[in-house]
């Protein structure tokens, strides 16, 4: 297992040839002839082979959209599946997705959800053979986001362990088998989704950041955490209404993260009520900085993208700085979310510049 020291992060390489490599923090639209867009959980229109090729047709345009705009650290797009968590866990044994119950997700909206009725393992690889197909297109860094041990014991009913802990331990297990192979894949990032962390504060620092730990245990490649606040769906921005003047959610978990084995956190930033120090809390981890709004169609102009690059190289070393989206972009249309690409780029080249000015 990885040591927890810092020191031992800063020795590995640089991930990619630019300062400031950009990357989304996950999800892409997906094209209109394989599911419907702007919408999440979107049925899928094909069937059989034909939903085989469409779907690894729509990872070949997730990334040449990804390349055209600059982006460093390509992904997926997560063209290949419906939803961030339950396509995971529909690989899974020991749930039973016809058996479905209403839970409060996140504490915030009700959804049904499949059922755990019986020990969970993971019979075979997940993504791994959609993780080998982008790998062979590309020479660039590539991330692949799992969902996280804590987000997926709450998007089910377990009607079997009893405990949120005993469960979340066991989907570590899992998840440490998938990141193994997608490792071995040529993965260089292994990204865990853990919109959970800011929520249940308590749970997350008993035992959540543990888990987590646990899921990365033994990997080479680098690691990160993805904490937001939700897609730009109603239910979230109705949530994020009520929190005030400053969103101070990071501050109950960037302690114990920052001294935790995760190379890199990946937070939201640009719009939001984050107070910008809060990243002193993780300072010496790598940030990705969320510089794209996801909640609007409004595409940011480069320079507002360089203004909250500016703001986090306050508290963020240049060389630990990963430009990125606040979340993914999955309800919005291909051409919003390319004018966002576009812009991220642009914007992170503007301060690539300012930086390499200032040493001269």
């Amino acid at each position: 297992m990885k040591t927890s020291t810092l020191e031992n992060h800063s020795v590995k390489p640089h991930i990619s040839n630019n300062i400031l490599p950009t990357a989304t923090a996950g999800s892409l639209p997906k094209p209109s002839w394989l599911a419907e867009p702007e919408a999440l959980w979107s049925p899928w229109k094909l069937d059989g082979q034909e939903l085989i090729d469409g779907k690894h047709d729509a990872l070949r345009v997730s990334l040449h959209e990804q390349q055209q705009a600059g982006i460093d650290i390509v992904s997926d797009g997560e063209q290949t599946r419906q939803h961030f968590v339950t396509t995971f866990i529909e690989h899974l044994t020991g749930v039973d997705f016809e058996n479905r119950k209403t839970v409060k997700i996140r504490d915030r909206y009700d959804a049904s959800v499949p059922t755990v009725v019986g020990p969970v393992s993971r019979p075979k690889s997940v993504f791994v053979e959609d993780a080998k197909i982008l790998r062979q297109q590309t020479d660039k860094p590539i991330k692949w986001a799992l969902p996280g041990p804590m987000t997926m014991i709450d998007t089910l009913f377990d009607d079997h362990y009893k405990s949120r802990e005993k469960l979340a331990w066991e989907f570590a297990k899992i998840l440490n088998q998938e990141a193994k192979e997608l490792e071995a894949a040529g993965v260089d990032i292994i990204q865990f989704d853990e919109p959970a962390f800011n929520v249940f504060f308590d749970d997350v620092n008993d035992w959540g950041i543990a888990c987590l730990e646990r899921a990365i245990e033994g990997l080479k490649c680098e690691t990160a955490v993805h904490i937001c606040y939700g897609y730009g769906i109603k239910a979230n921005t109705d949530w994020k209404k009520t929190l005030g003047s400053q969103w101070r959610q990071y501050e109950e978990t960037f302690p114990k993260l920052q001294k935790s084995n995760i190379d890199i956190i990946s937070l939201e930033c640009h719009n939001s009520h984050v107070p910008i120090e809060l990243l002193e809390l993780i300072r010496g981890k790598k940030v990705m900085v969320g510089a794209i709004d996801v909640a609007t169609d409004t595409i940011e102009t480069p320079e507002e993208v360089a203004n909250t690059l500016r703001e986090a190289l306050k508290y963020v070393d240049a060389d630990k700085l990963y430009p990125c989206t606040n979340c993914g972009m999955a309800p919005l249309s291909r051409d919003v979310a390319r004018g966002k690409l576009n812009a991220l780029s642009a914007g992170a080249e503007i301060i690539r510049r300012e930086l390499s000015a200032s040493k001269l």
